[in-house]
Parts: structure tokens; sequence; C-alpha cells
């Protein structure tokens, strides 16, 4: 392994990539889990990295108030050009996030990447590419035609898979369980992209208790509304995308990972590259999230997926306030256990307007993971490349 203390006060170590000695980094990082977390992200790629030591930033204010309804007007710049090359300046830009602890404090991480090689983009995520223009703002339309949501009720369903992974964020969001301590949520539900939301200082994630494990009689469950059990958030990671003032926010963006005070018992849904349309089975996605019209209760959708670009899935399932982080699922196929199986494939965010061959558009969109988000949001959750592979 070689460690090399840079000269002057810049706070950065070269790495050689191979390295693999934990114990000796966690005495250099202040937060350790970032540092097993970068540490595995050289071995990711061949070129040689400069880690830039977690640097404190000031404590939040907590003034930004929370927007469930998001809804963005998209010009060309919202997509990504996956089929490009990415320069190393924007991978940078990428791999960069932002962590807030339990305590207020918080921490900026970035990767620097020496030398002039450029990098291949998310190959492979993109696939058809709207073209778009920027619009004026029009009525949200989040329900198209009859509402096709579905309550959830009843201790069979609610704590069945894949149900059960959905989980209530405090702001007034959902998210997905992806880890037995960890949680997938939409970024906007606890930073508007200049500050954390005042429910942000004690973030807490609440899982469903149906009513008959309250000692409700069973013949009753039917019209009593499940409880909720609120578990603290320890530590909540945004990536550096989102984090660039309300003019700049892009939905592309839109995730956050929670991680939980103490781990859950409940089964979670595993993390995966978003295939292509053709490679989705049934060309349908899937979530269930807490809709504010439909208060206490867990809602159910599934629809086919419309439009895609190299960032965004774009689909009419119906979708009120409160659904935002839902987790979107799919049938992906797992060469490991050769079989199709439901995985985590993006991230529901709000609704987009759009124009596509002229014609005026409007959706709800989810943001895909790429191989580039897979990535880190892997390694926020893990910690290391073996856990990390997709499959």
């Amino acid at each position: 392994m070689k460690a090399e203390r840079p000269l002057g006060d810049q706070g950065k170590l070269d790495w050689d990539v191979n390295t693999d000695h934990r114990a000796q980094i966690w005495s250099v990082f202040p937060h350790h889990d970032d540092a097993t977390l970068l540490t595995t992200l050289l071995r990711f790629t061949s070129p040689r990295w400069y880690l830039t030591v977690p640097t404190p930033l000031i404590r939040s204010r907590f003034s930004a108030h929370t927007q469930l309804d998001l809804t963005t007007h998209c010009n060309s710049s919202c997509f990504h050009r996956g089929e490009q090359e990415v320069q190393k300046e924007e991978l940078t830009e990428k791999l960069a996030f932002e962590t807030l602890y339990s305590d207020g404090s918080r921490t900026l991480t970035t990767v620097d990447v020496e030398g002039d090689e450029e990098f291949e983009g998310d190959a492979g995520a993109t696939r058809r590419k709207p073209r778009v223009k920027s619009r004026h703002k029009r009525v949200r339309r989040q329900i198209y035609g009859a509402d096709g949501r579905f309550n959830i009720q009843g201790d069979n369903f609610l704590l069945d898979y894949p149900f059960s992974t959905a989980v209530r964020i405090s702001t007034g969001c959902t998210g997905v369980l992806v880890s037995q301590q960890h949680v997938l949520t939409a970024a906007h539900c606890v930073h508007d992209g200049k500050d954390y939301v005042k429910g942000a200082r004690r973030l807490r994630v609440g899982f469903l208790i149906p009513p008959s494990f309250n000692g409700t009689k069973a013949d009753l469950t039917s019209a009593k509304k499940p409880l909720v059990r609120w578990v603290r958030v320890k530590r909540t990671r945004v990536p550096k995308g989102w984090i660039q003032g309300p003019q700049d926010i892009s939905m592309d963006f839109d995730y956050a990972l929670l991680e939980l005070r103490w781990p859950h018992r409940r089964p979670f849904m595993r993390l995966s590259v978003a295939p292509s349309l053709d490679d989705l089975a049934g060309k349908r996605i899937h979530f269930s999230g807490f809709d504010s019209d439909r208060s206490g209760e867990l809602v159910y959708r599934f629809c086919p997926v419309e439009e895609e670009s190299s960032d965004l899935i774009y689909q009419h399932c119906d979708a009120r306030p409160g659904a935002s982080g839902s987790g979107v699922y799919g049938r992906v196929w797992d060469n490991s256990l050769e079989r199709w199986e439901r995985k985590v494939i993006g991230i529901f965010s709000g609704h987009q307007w759009l124009e596509i061959d002229g014609e005026n558009r409007d959706y709800n969109v989810a943001v895909r993971i790429t191989p580039l988000k897979f990535a880190q949001i892997c390694y926020w959750v893990h910690g290391n490349r073996l856990d990390c592979v997709q499959d």
C-alpha cells in the first residue's frame, strides 16, 4: 500500500489503486465509513485518483421548506450525454457527495481524477432521447384518466414483500429499504438544493405496523389504519449534483440515502442498474408510496414506461404528493440466480413537462439508476467492492 501525505495543507492523499488495507485508512479519515467507501471506489476503475479528506462544512440552518410536489420544465440541458464520453471534470462533480450527521454536522467528500484520460459515460443507460424545449408553467396532472392506484391493506399484504419494503419519511415522503440499515428516497424530501429542510434536523423513518400487531381484535382490523413505528436517521447522504441551488436543480440527481440508527428486520429490495426498456419484463414499472390524498394508507401502482432518457424514466403511473422517494422497481433478469427478480431501478421524483417532436407532453418522472449512480449508492450502503458487483 502506498499513502503519501501531500505538501502543504490541501488535505489530499495519493493511494495505490490496488490497496485493500482499510485499517490504515481509518486512522487517516475522521469518518471511517467515508474512507472505506472511497478506498473501494479507487478500485472501481484504473486511473489514479486523488481523494480529498472529507471537508467539514458549517452546520445547516435547516431553513428550507419541504416540497412534496416537485415539478420541473425541461430543456435539452436536462439530458446527460449518455452516448458520449464523460470528461474527468464531470466525473469528479458526479462522484462528490455531502453527508449530514445526526448531530447537525456535515462534510463534503470529493474525488479528483489525475491524467488526461476520458472516461466512458453510463454506457447502455441511454436508449431513446426525447428532444425537449423549455415550457411555461402548466397545471400539474399526476392522475391520468381513471385512478389506477390500489390501497394495500391487511397483515398479509402490508408485511408481505415487496410492499413491506416501503417506509415513510418524517418530512412527508416515501422511501424504500435497500439494506438492513439503509433507505433510499428522493433528495428533495430532505434538501431543496440550497439547504436542508426543517424536518431533516431530526429525520426519522416510519415502519408500518398492522392493527392486529397492536392488540386490535382481528374482526376490527379492516376498519383500522396501520400504526407507524419511527426510527431515527443516523446519517444522510446527498449527491453534490443536487446541491447546487434551486435555479440549477435537475431531477437527474434527485436521490438520497438515509442510514438508520438501528438495523431493521424486514425484507429489503436489492438495487440494479436500470435496464433498457426492451430488457425490462413487461416494459412495466411498479412502486408503492404514501400518497397525501390517502392519509395513512400504503398505495400501490404499476404502469408501462413511456419514454426514457439517460437519467430519467418517463411514465404515467398515477401518483400524488407524498409518493416522492418511492422505490421504482421492475423485474430484472438476475444472472446469478438465473431468474427474474424484483429490483429497485429508480426513485420516483415528481412531474415534468416536455416537448417531444413538437408535441407538448407531461409525465410523472423517476430518476433511473445508472451504472455511476449504482456504484455511488452501493458504496454508500456497503463500503466495499465485492458487494457492489452488478449482476
